[in-house]
């Protein structure tokens, strides 16, 4: 039930954040030694996801904001969609760093594309939603895993508007809803990975759900790929390099293999291992390859203030030096968080042909 808006502010003036260029990262952000609500929290994760938008060739003005409003309320699929919970309901799931909050929808800025995008969060339930191919049907199936930090989903930017491009080349699209908010806890100084990763389990699940309803979904079994953007590329990047299930069995669809077959990294994060120096491209401890991961895709901007080059060259490497084929697009502009929405750089209308053209390359289109 939708309830009354609430803005969220930050302690902290506007000026705290730069005018034209960003370099709040969720991954190195360090917070006053005051307790921070949750709500707090939300607002500078999203606003650290979404931060690298405030540049100066972007449509939208040229500074960082936090959400305007948040509203109670579960997000509802747009026209075309189905909305399928991940669990069964009486599957006890660990809880996101949300109390008893119930779920919330809002919207974000800064401004993509010249408009704002919206998000989820206090996701206690979570849900993939089925999009049917327009016209032809190809049998591959993308599985996508929006952004926002680990704070929040960002639901439409990189989620529902994917899905309009993805059905549109014959193909499935699925977005999934995972649990936030997850706070990543910090050890002398350094980020640490949460011991049970709420969204990889939700993501592992849906492999596994399509796997198991191919036939119904009139899919490829074979064919069934995932696309991350940001905190869901890390959790792409997970998926891909896990053949264990990270959680214990559920039911048959649990017996399916986890692992995706393609997978497309949009601007990742929390790869690198920065501890080890500027130069370094030293992948985290926790960040484990396999050379059984599927053929990856990798999709980022030199000018990403929120995530550097660096972190998509050490992965790449990584897979290289492991044996999985993997390629790379890199643009010199474009920044953060940019989803499907044209604005004045080259990389936000032309990565939608590179990866059709990838798909075609590995014969899955």
């Amino acid at each position: 039930m939708a309830g009354t808006a609430r803005p969220i502010r930050l302690p902290w003036p506007r000026s705290f954040f730069p005018k034209h260029t960003c370099s709040l990262s969720i991954g190195d952000f360090i917070l006053p030694r005051i307790r921070v609500v949750i709500p707090t929290l939300l607002a500078i994760g999203i606003a650290g996801a979404a931060c690298g938008q405030a540049m100066k060739n972007d449509s939208s003005p040229a500074r960082v904001e936090v959400p305007k409003v948040e509203r109670e309320g579960v997000w509802q699929s747009t026209p075309g969609g189905t909305q399928v919970p991940l669990w069964p309901a009486n599957v006890p799931l660990a809880k996101p760093d949300s109390g008893d909050r119930p779920e919330t929808t809002g919207n974000g800025s800064p401004l993509v594309g010249g408009r704002k995008w919206h998000w989820a969060t206090y996701v206690t339930r979570p849900t993939m939603t089925v999009y049917r191919p327009k016209g032809r049907n190809t049998g591959v199936t993308m599985l996508v895993l929006p952004g926002g930090g680990f704070y929040a989903v960002a639901m439409d930017l990189e989620g529902t508007e994917v899905c309009d491009w993805v059905t549109r080349q014959g193909m499935t699209c699925v977005v999934l809803k995972y649990r936030t908010p997850q706070v990543w806890p910090k050890e002398n100084g350094e980020q640490q990975r949460p011991k049970v990763l709420l969204g990889l389990e939700d993501a592992q699940r849906a492999i596994g759900l399509l796997r198991q309803r191919a036939s119904t979904y009139g899919i490829d079994p074979r064919k069934i790929g995932v696309i991350g953007f940001s905190a869901g590329a890390y959790l792409v990047a997970n998926m891909s390099n896990t053949e264990e299930r990270t959680y214990p069995l559920t039911d048959a669809a649990d017996r399916q293999s986890p692992r995706p077959d393609f997978a497309i990294v949009a601007y990742t994060a929390r790869m690198l291992d920065n501890s080890k120096g500027k130069n370094s491209l030293e992948l985290k401890p926790w960040v484990k390859i396999s050379a059984k991961a599927p053929p990856t895709l990798i999709i980022h901007a030199m000018n990403d203030s929120v995530d550097d080059i660096r972190q998509p060259m050490a992965y790449a490497l990584a897979l290289n030096d492991a044996g999985v084929p993997v390629d790379m697009r890199v643009y010199a502009k474009g920044g953060h968080a940019f989803g499907m929405r044209p604005t004045a750089d080259p990389i936000t209308t032309q990565w939608p042909g590179q990866v059709e053209q990838w798909l075609l390359n590995i014969g899955m289109l």
